[in-house]
């Protein structure tokens, strides 16, 4: 299934039914009146969070939508029926802005959360409702309204409490395989990963968190380079980053320095949005299943430790140093979570 994390549509709420003109003729009664029904209500447009989907791919081919418009109003007082309303189903973490203004409308994040985004059109009266006792046969009647219709922009931003940052090839898919369900592929090339995964980690018996493993990023990202910071969007609501580095890594020995990607990474977050440079990271050296990266590791360690970063050597290939960090990050998230109001 192709993963699509934005889309551009057309919206529009059903128009109000016209009201009838209408005259009352039975056999025996004669200047029967004025009888013409009200014209039915236009459908409204909702937004409903299905947490079943997780893309909105759905939308990237059909760009129209339009709720049921309301029954004009017919004789012997008979009112128009109700244009049935529309319910847009999208995924857990959806926003949607007026694609004119910009506005944010609606930032959906829980199964079943349901808004209004339309409101239908009124039905029109029928000349039934202008009787008085001065004019008793009247020939006016109301048209119904149209219902809004805008055009909207929906982006979706994944909901995880911890997100997977680094380089390309720096072991962020083989970890989220080895500690979740989710089964990335996974290659020796660089971008091996091109949309956003998401994997549930089961800890401390009971306890579970929800791991984003996003495409990897390289210098220049922030200006478009590479896949660029398209997929961003998706740690933006994270808790927690592991920023995994690879000791492996060829051209650190250019930089001689074992810091340099992860300063990198790091400088392309801040310059894509401020506030990602601000959240807490537990730093993972990876693939210390290769003698010379846990040679490194010894070295880099406590670089990263002085400035204040929680670090682990892990193998998600062997298995080491796994289980040590999936309770760091569960006992870091409990923190996290208990610290907001």
């Amino acid at each position: 299934m192709r993963f699509v994390d934005e889309v551009k549509i057309q919206v529009k709420a059903g128009d109000g039914g016209r009201g009838c003109l209408s005259f009352r003729r039975e056999k025996f009664i004669p200047r029967g009146g004025p009888d013409g029904g009200d014209g039915g209500n236009g459908g409204d447009v909702y937004l409903q969070v299905d947490e079943g989907l997780s893309t909105l791919l759905d939308y990237r081919y059909h760009a129209h939508y339009k709720a049921e418009n309301g029954r004009h109003g017919m004789g012997k007082n008979r009112h128009g029926k109700s244009g049935e309303s529309l319910t847009l189903m999208v995924p857990p973490g959806t926003l949607v802005y007026d694609s004119e203004s910009g506005e944010l409308l609606a930032d959906l994040t829980t199964a079943g959360e349901r808004t209004r985004l339309l409101q239908g059109g009124m039905g029109g009266r029928g000349n039934a409702r202008f009787a008085t006792s001065t004019n008793r046969a009247p020939r006016h009647t109301q048209p119904g309204t149209p219902g809004e219709a805008i055009s909207i922009r929906m982006e979706l931003k994944l909901l995880a409490d911890v997100g997977l940052i680094g380089m390309p090839n720096a072991g962020k898919s083989t970890l989220i395989r080895a500690i979740s369900a989710a089964r990335p592929k996974v290659a020796d090339y660089p971008f091996t990963t091109l949309v956003p995964n998401l994997g549930v980690v089961p800890y401390a018996g009971y306890k579970s968190f929800v791991v984003a493993d996003i495409p990897g990023l390289i210098a220049g990202a922030s200006e478009g380079h590479g896949l660029g910071t398209r997929f961003l969007r998706h740690v933006e609501r994270t808790d927690l980053f592991l920023h995994l580095v690879d000791l492996s890594d060829p051209s650190l020995e250019e930089h001689d320095d074992y810091r340099h990607n992860f300063n990198l990474i790091n400088t392309e977050l801040k310059q894509h949005d401020s506030e990602l440079g601000q959240k807490p990271q537990i730093v993972v050296l990876s693939k210390n299943d290769i003698t010379e990266v846990r040679q490194r590791a010894e070295e880099a360690l406590p670089l990263f430790e002085e400035q204040g970063f929680t670090v682990f050597s892990i193998s998600a290939i062997s298995g080491d140093g796994l289980d040590a960090l999936v309770h760091a990050i569960g006992e870091r998230l409990d923190k996290e979570r208990n610290a907001k109001p």
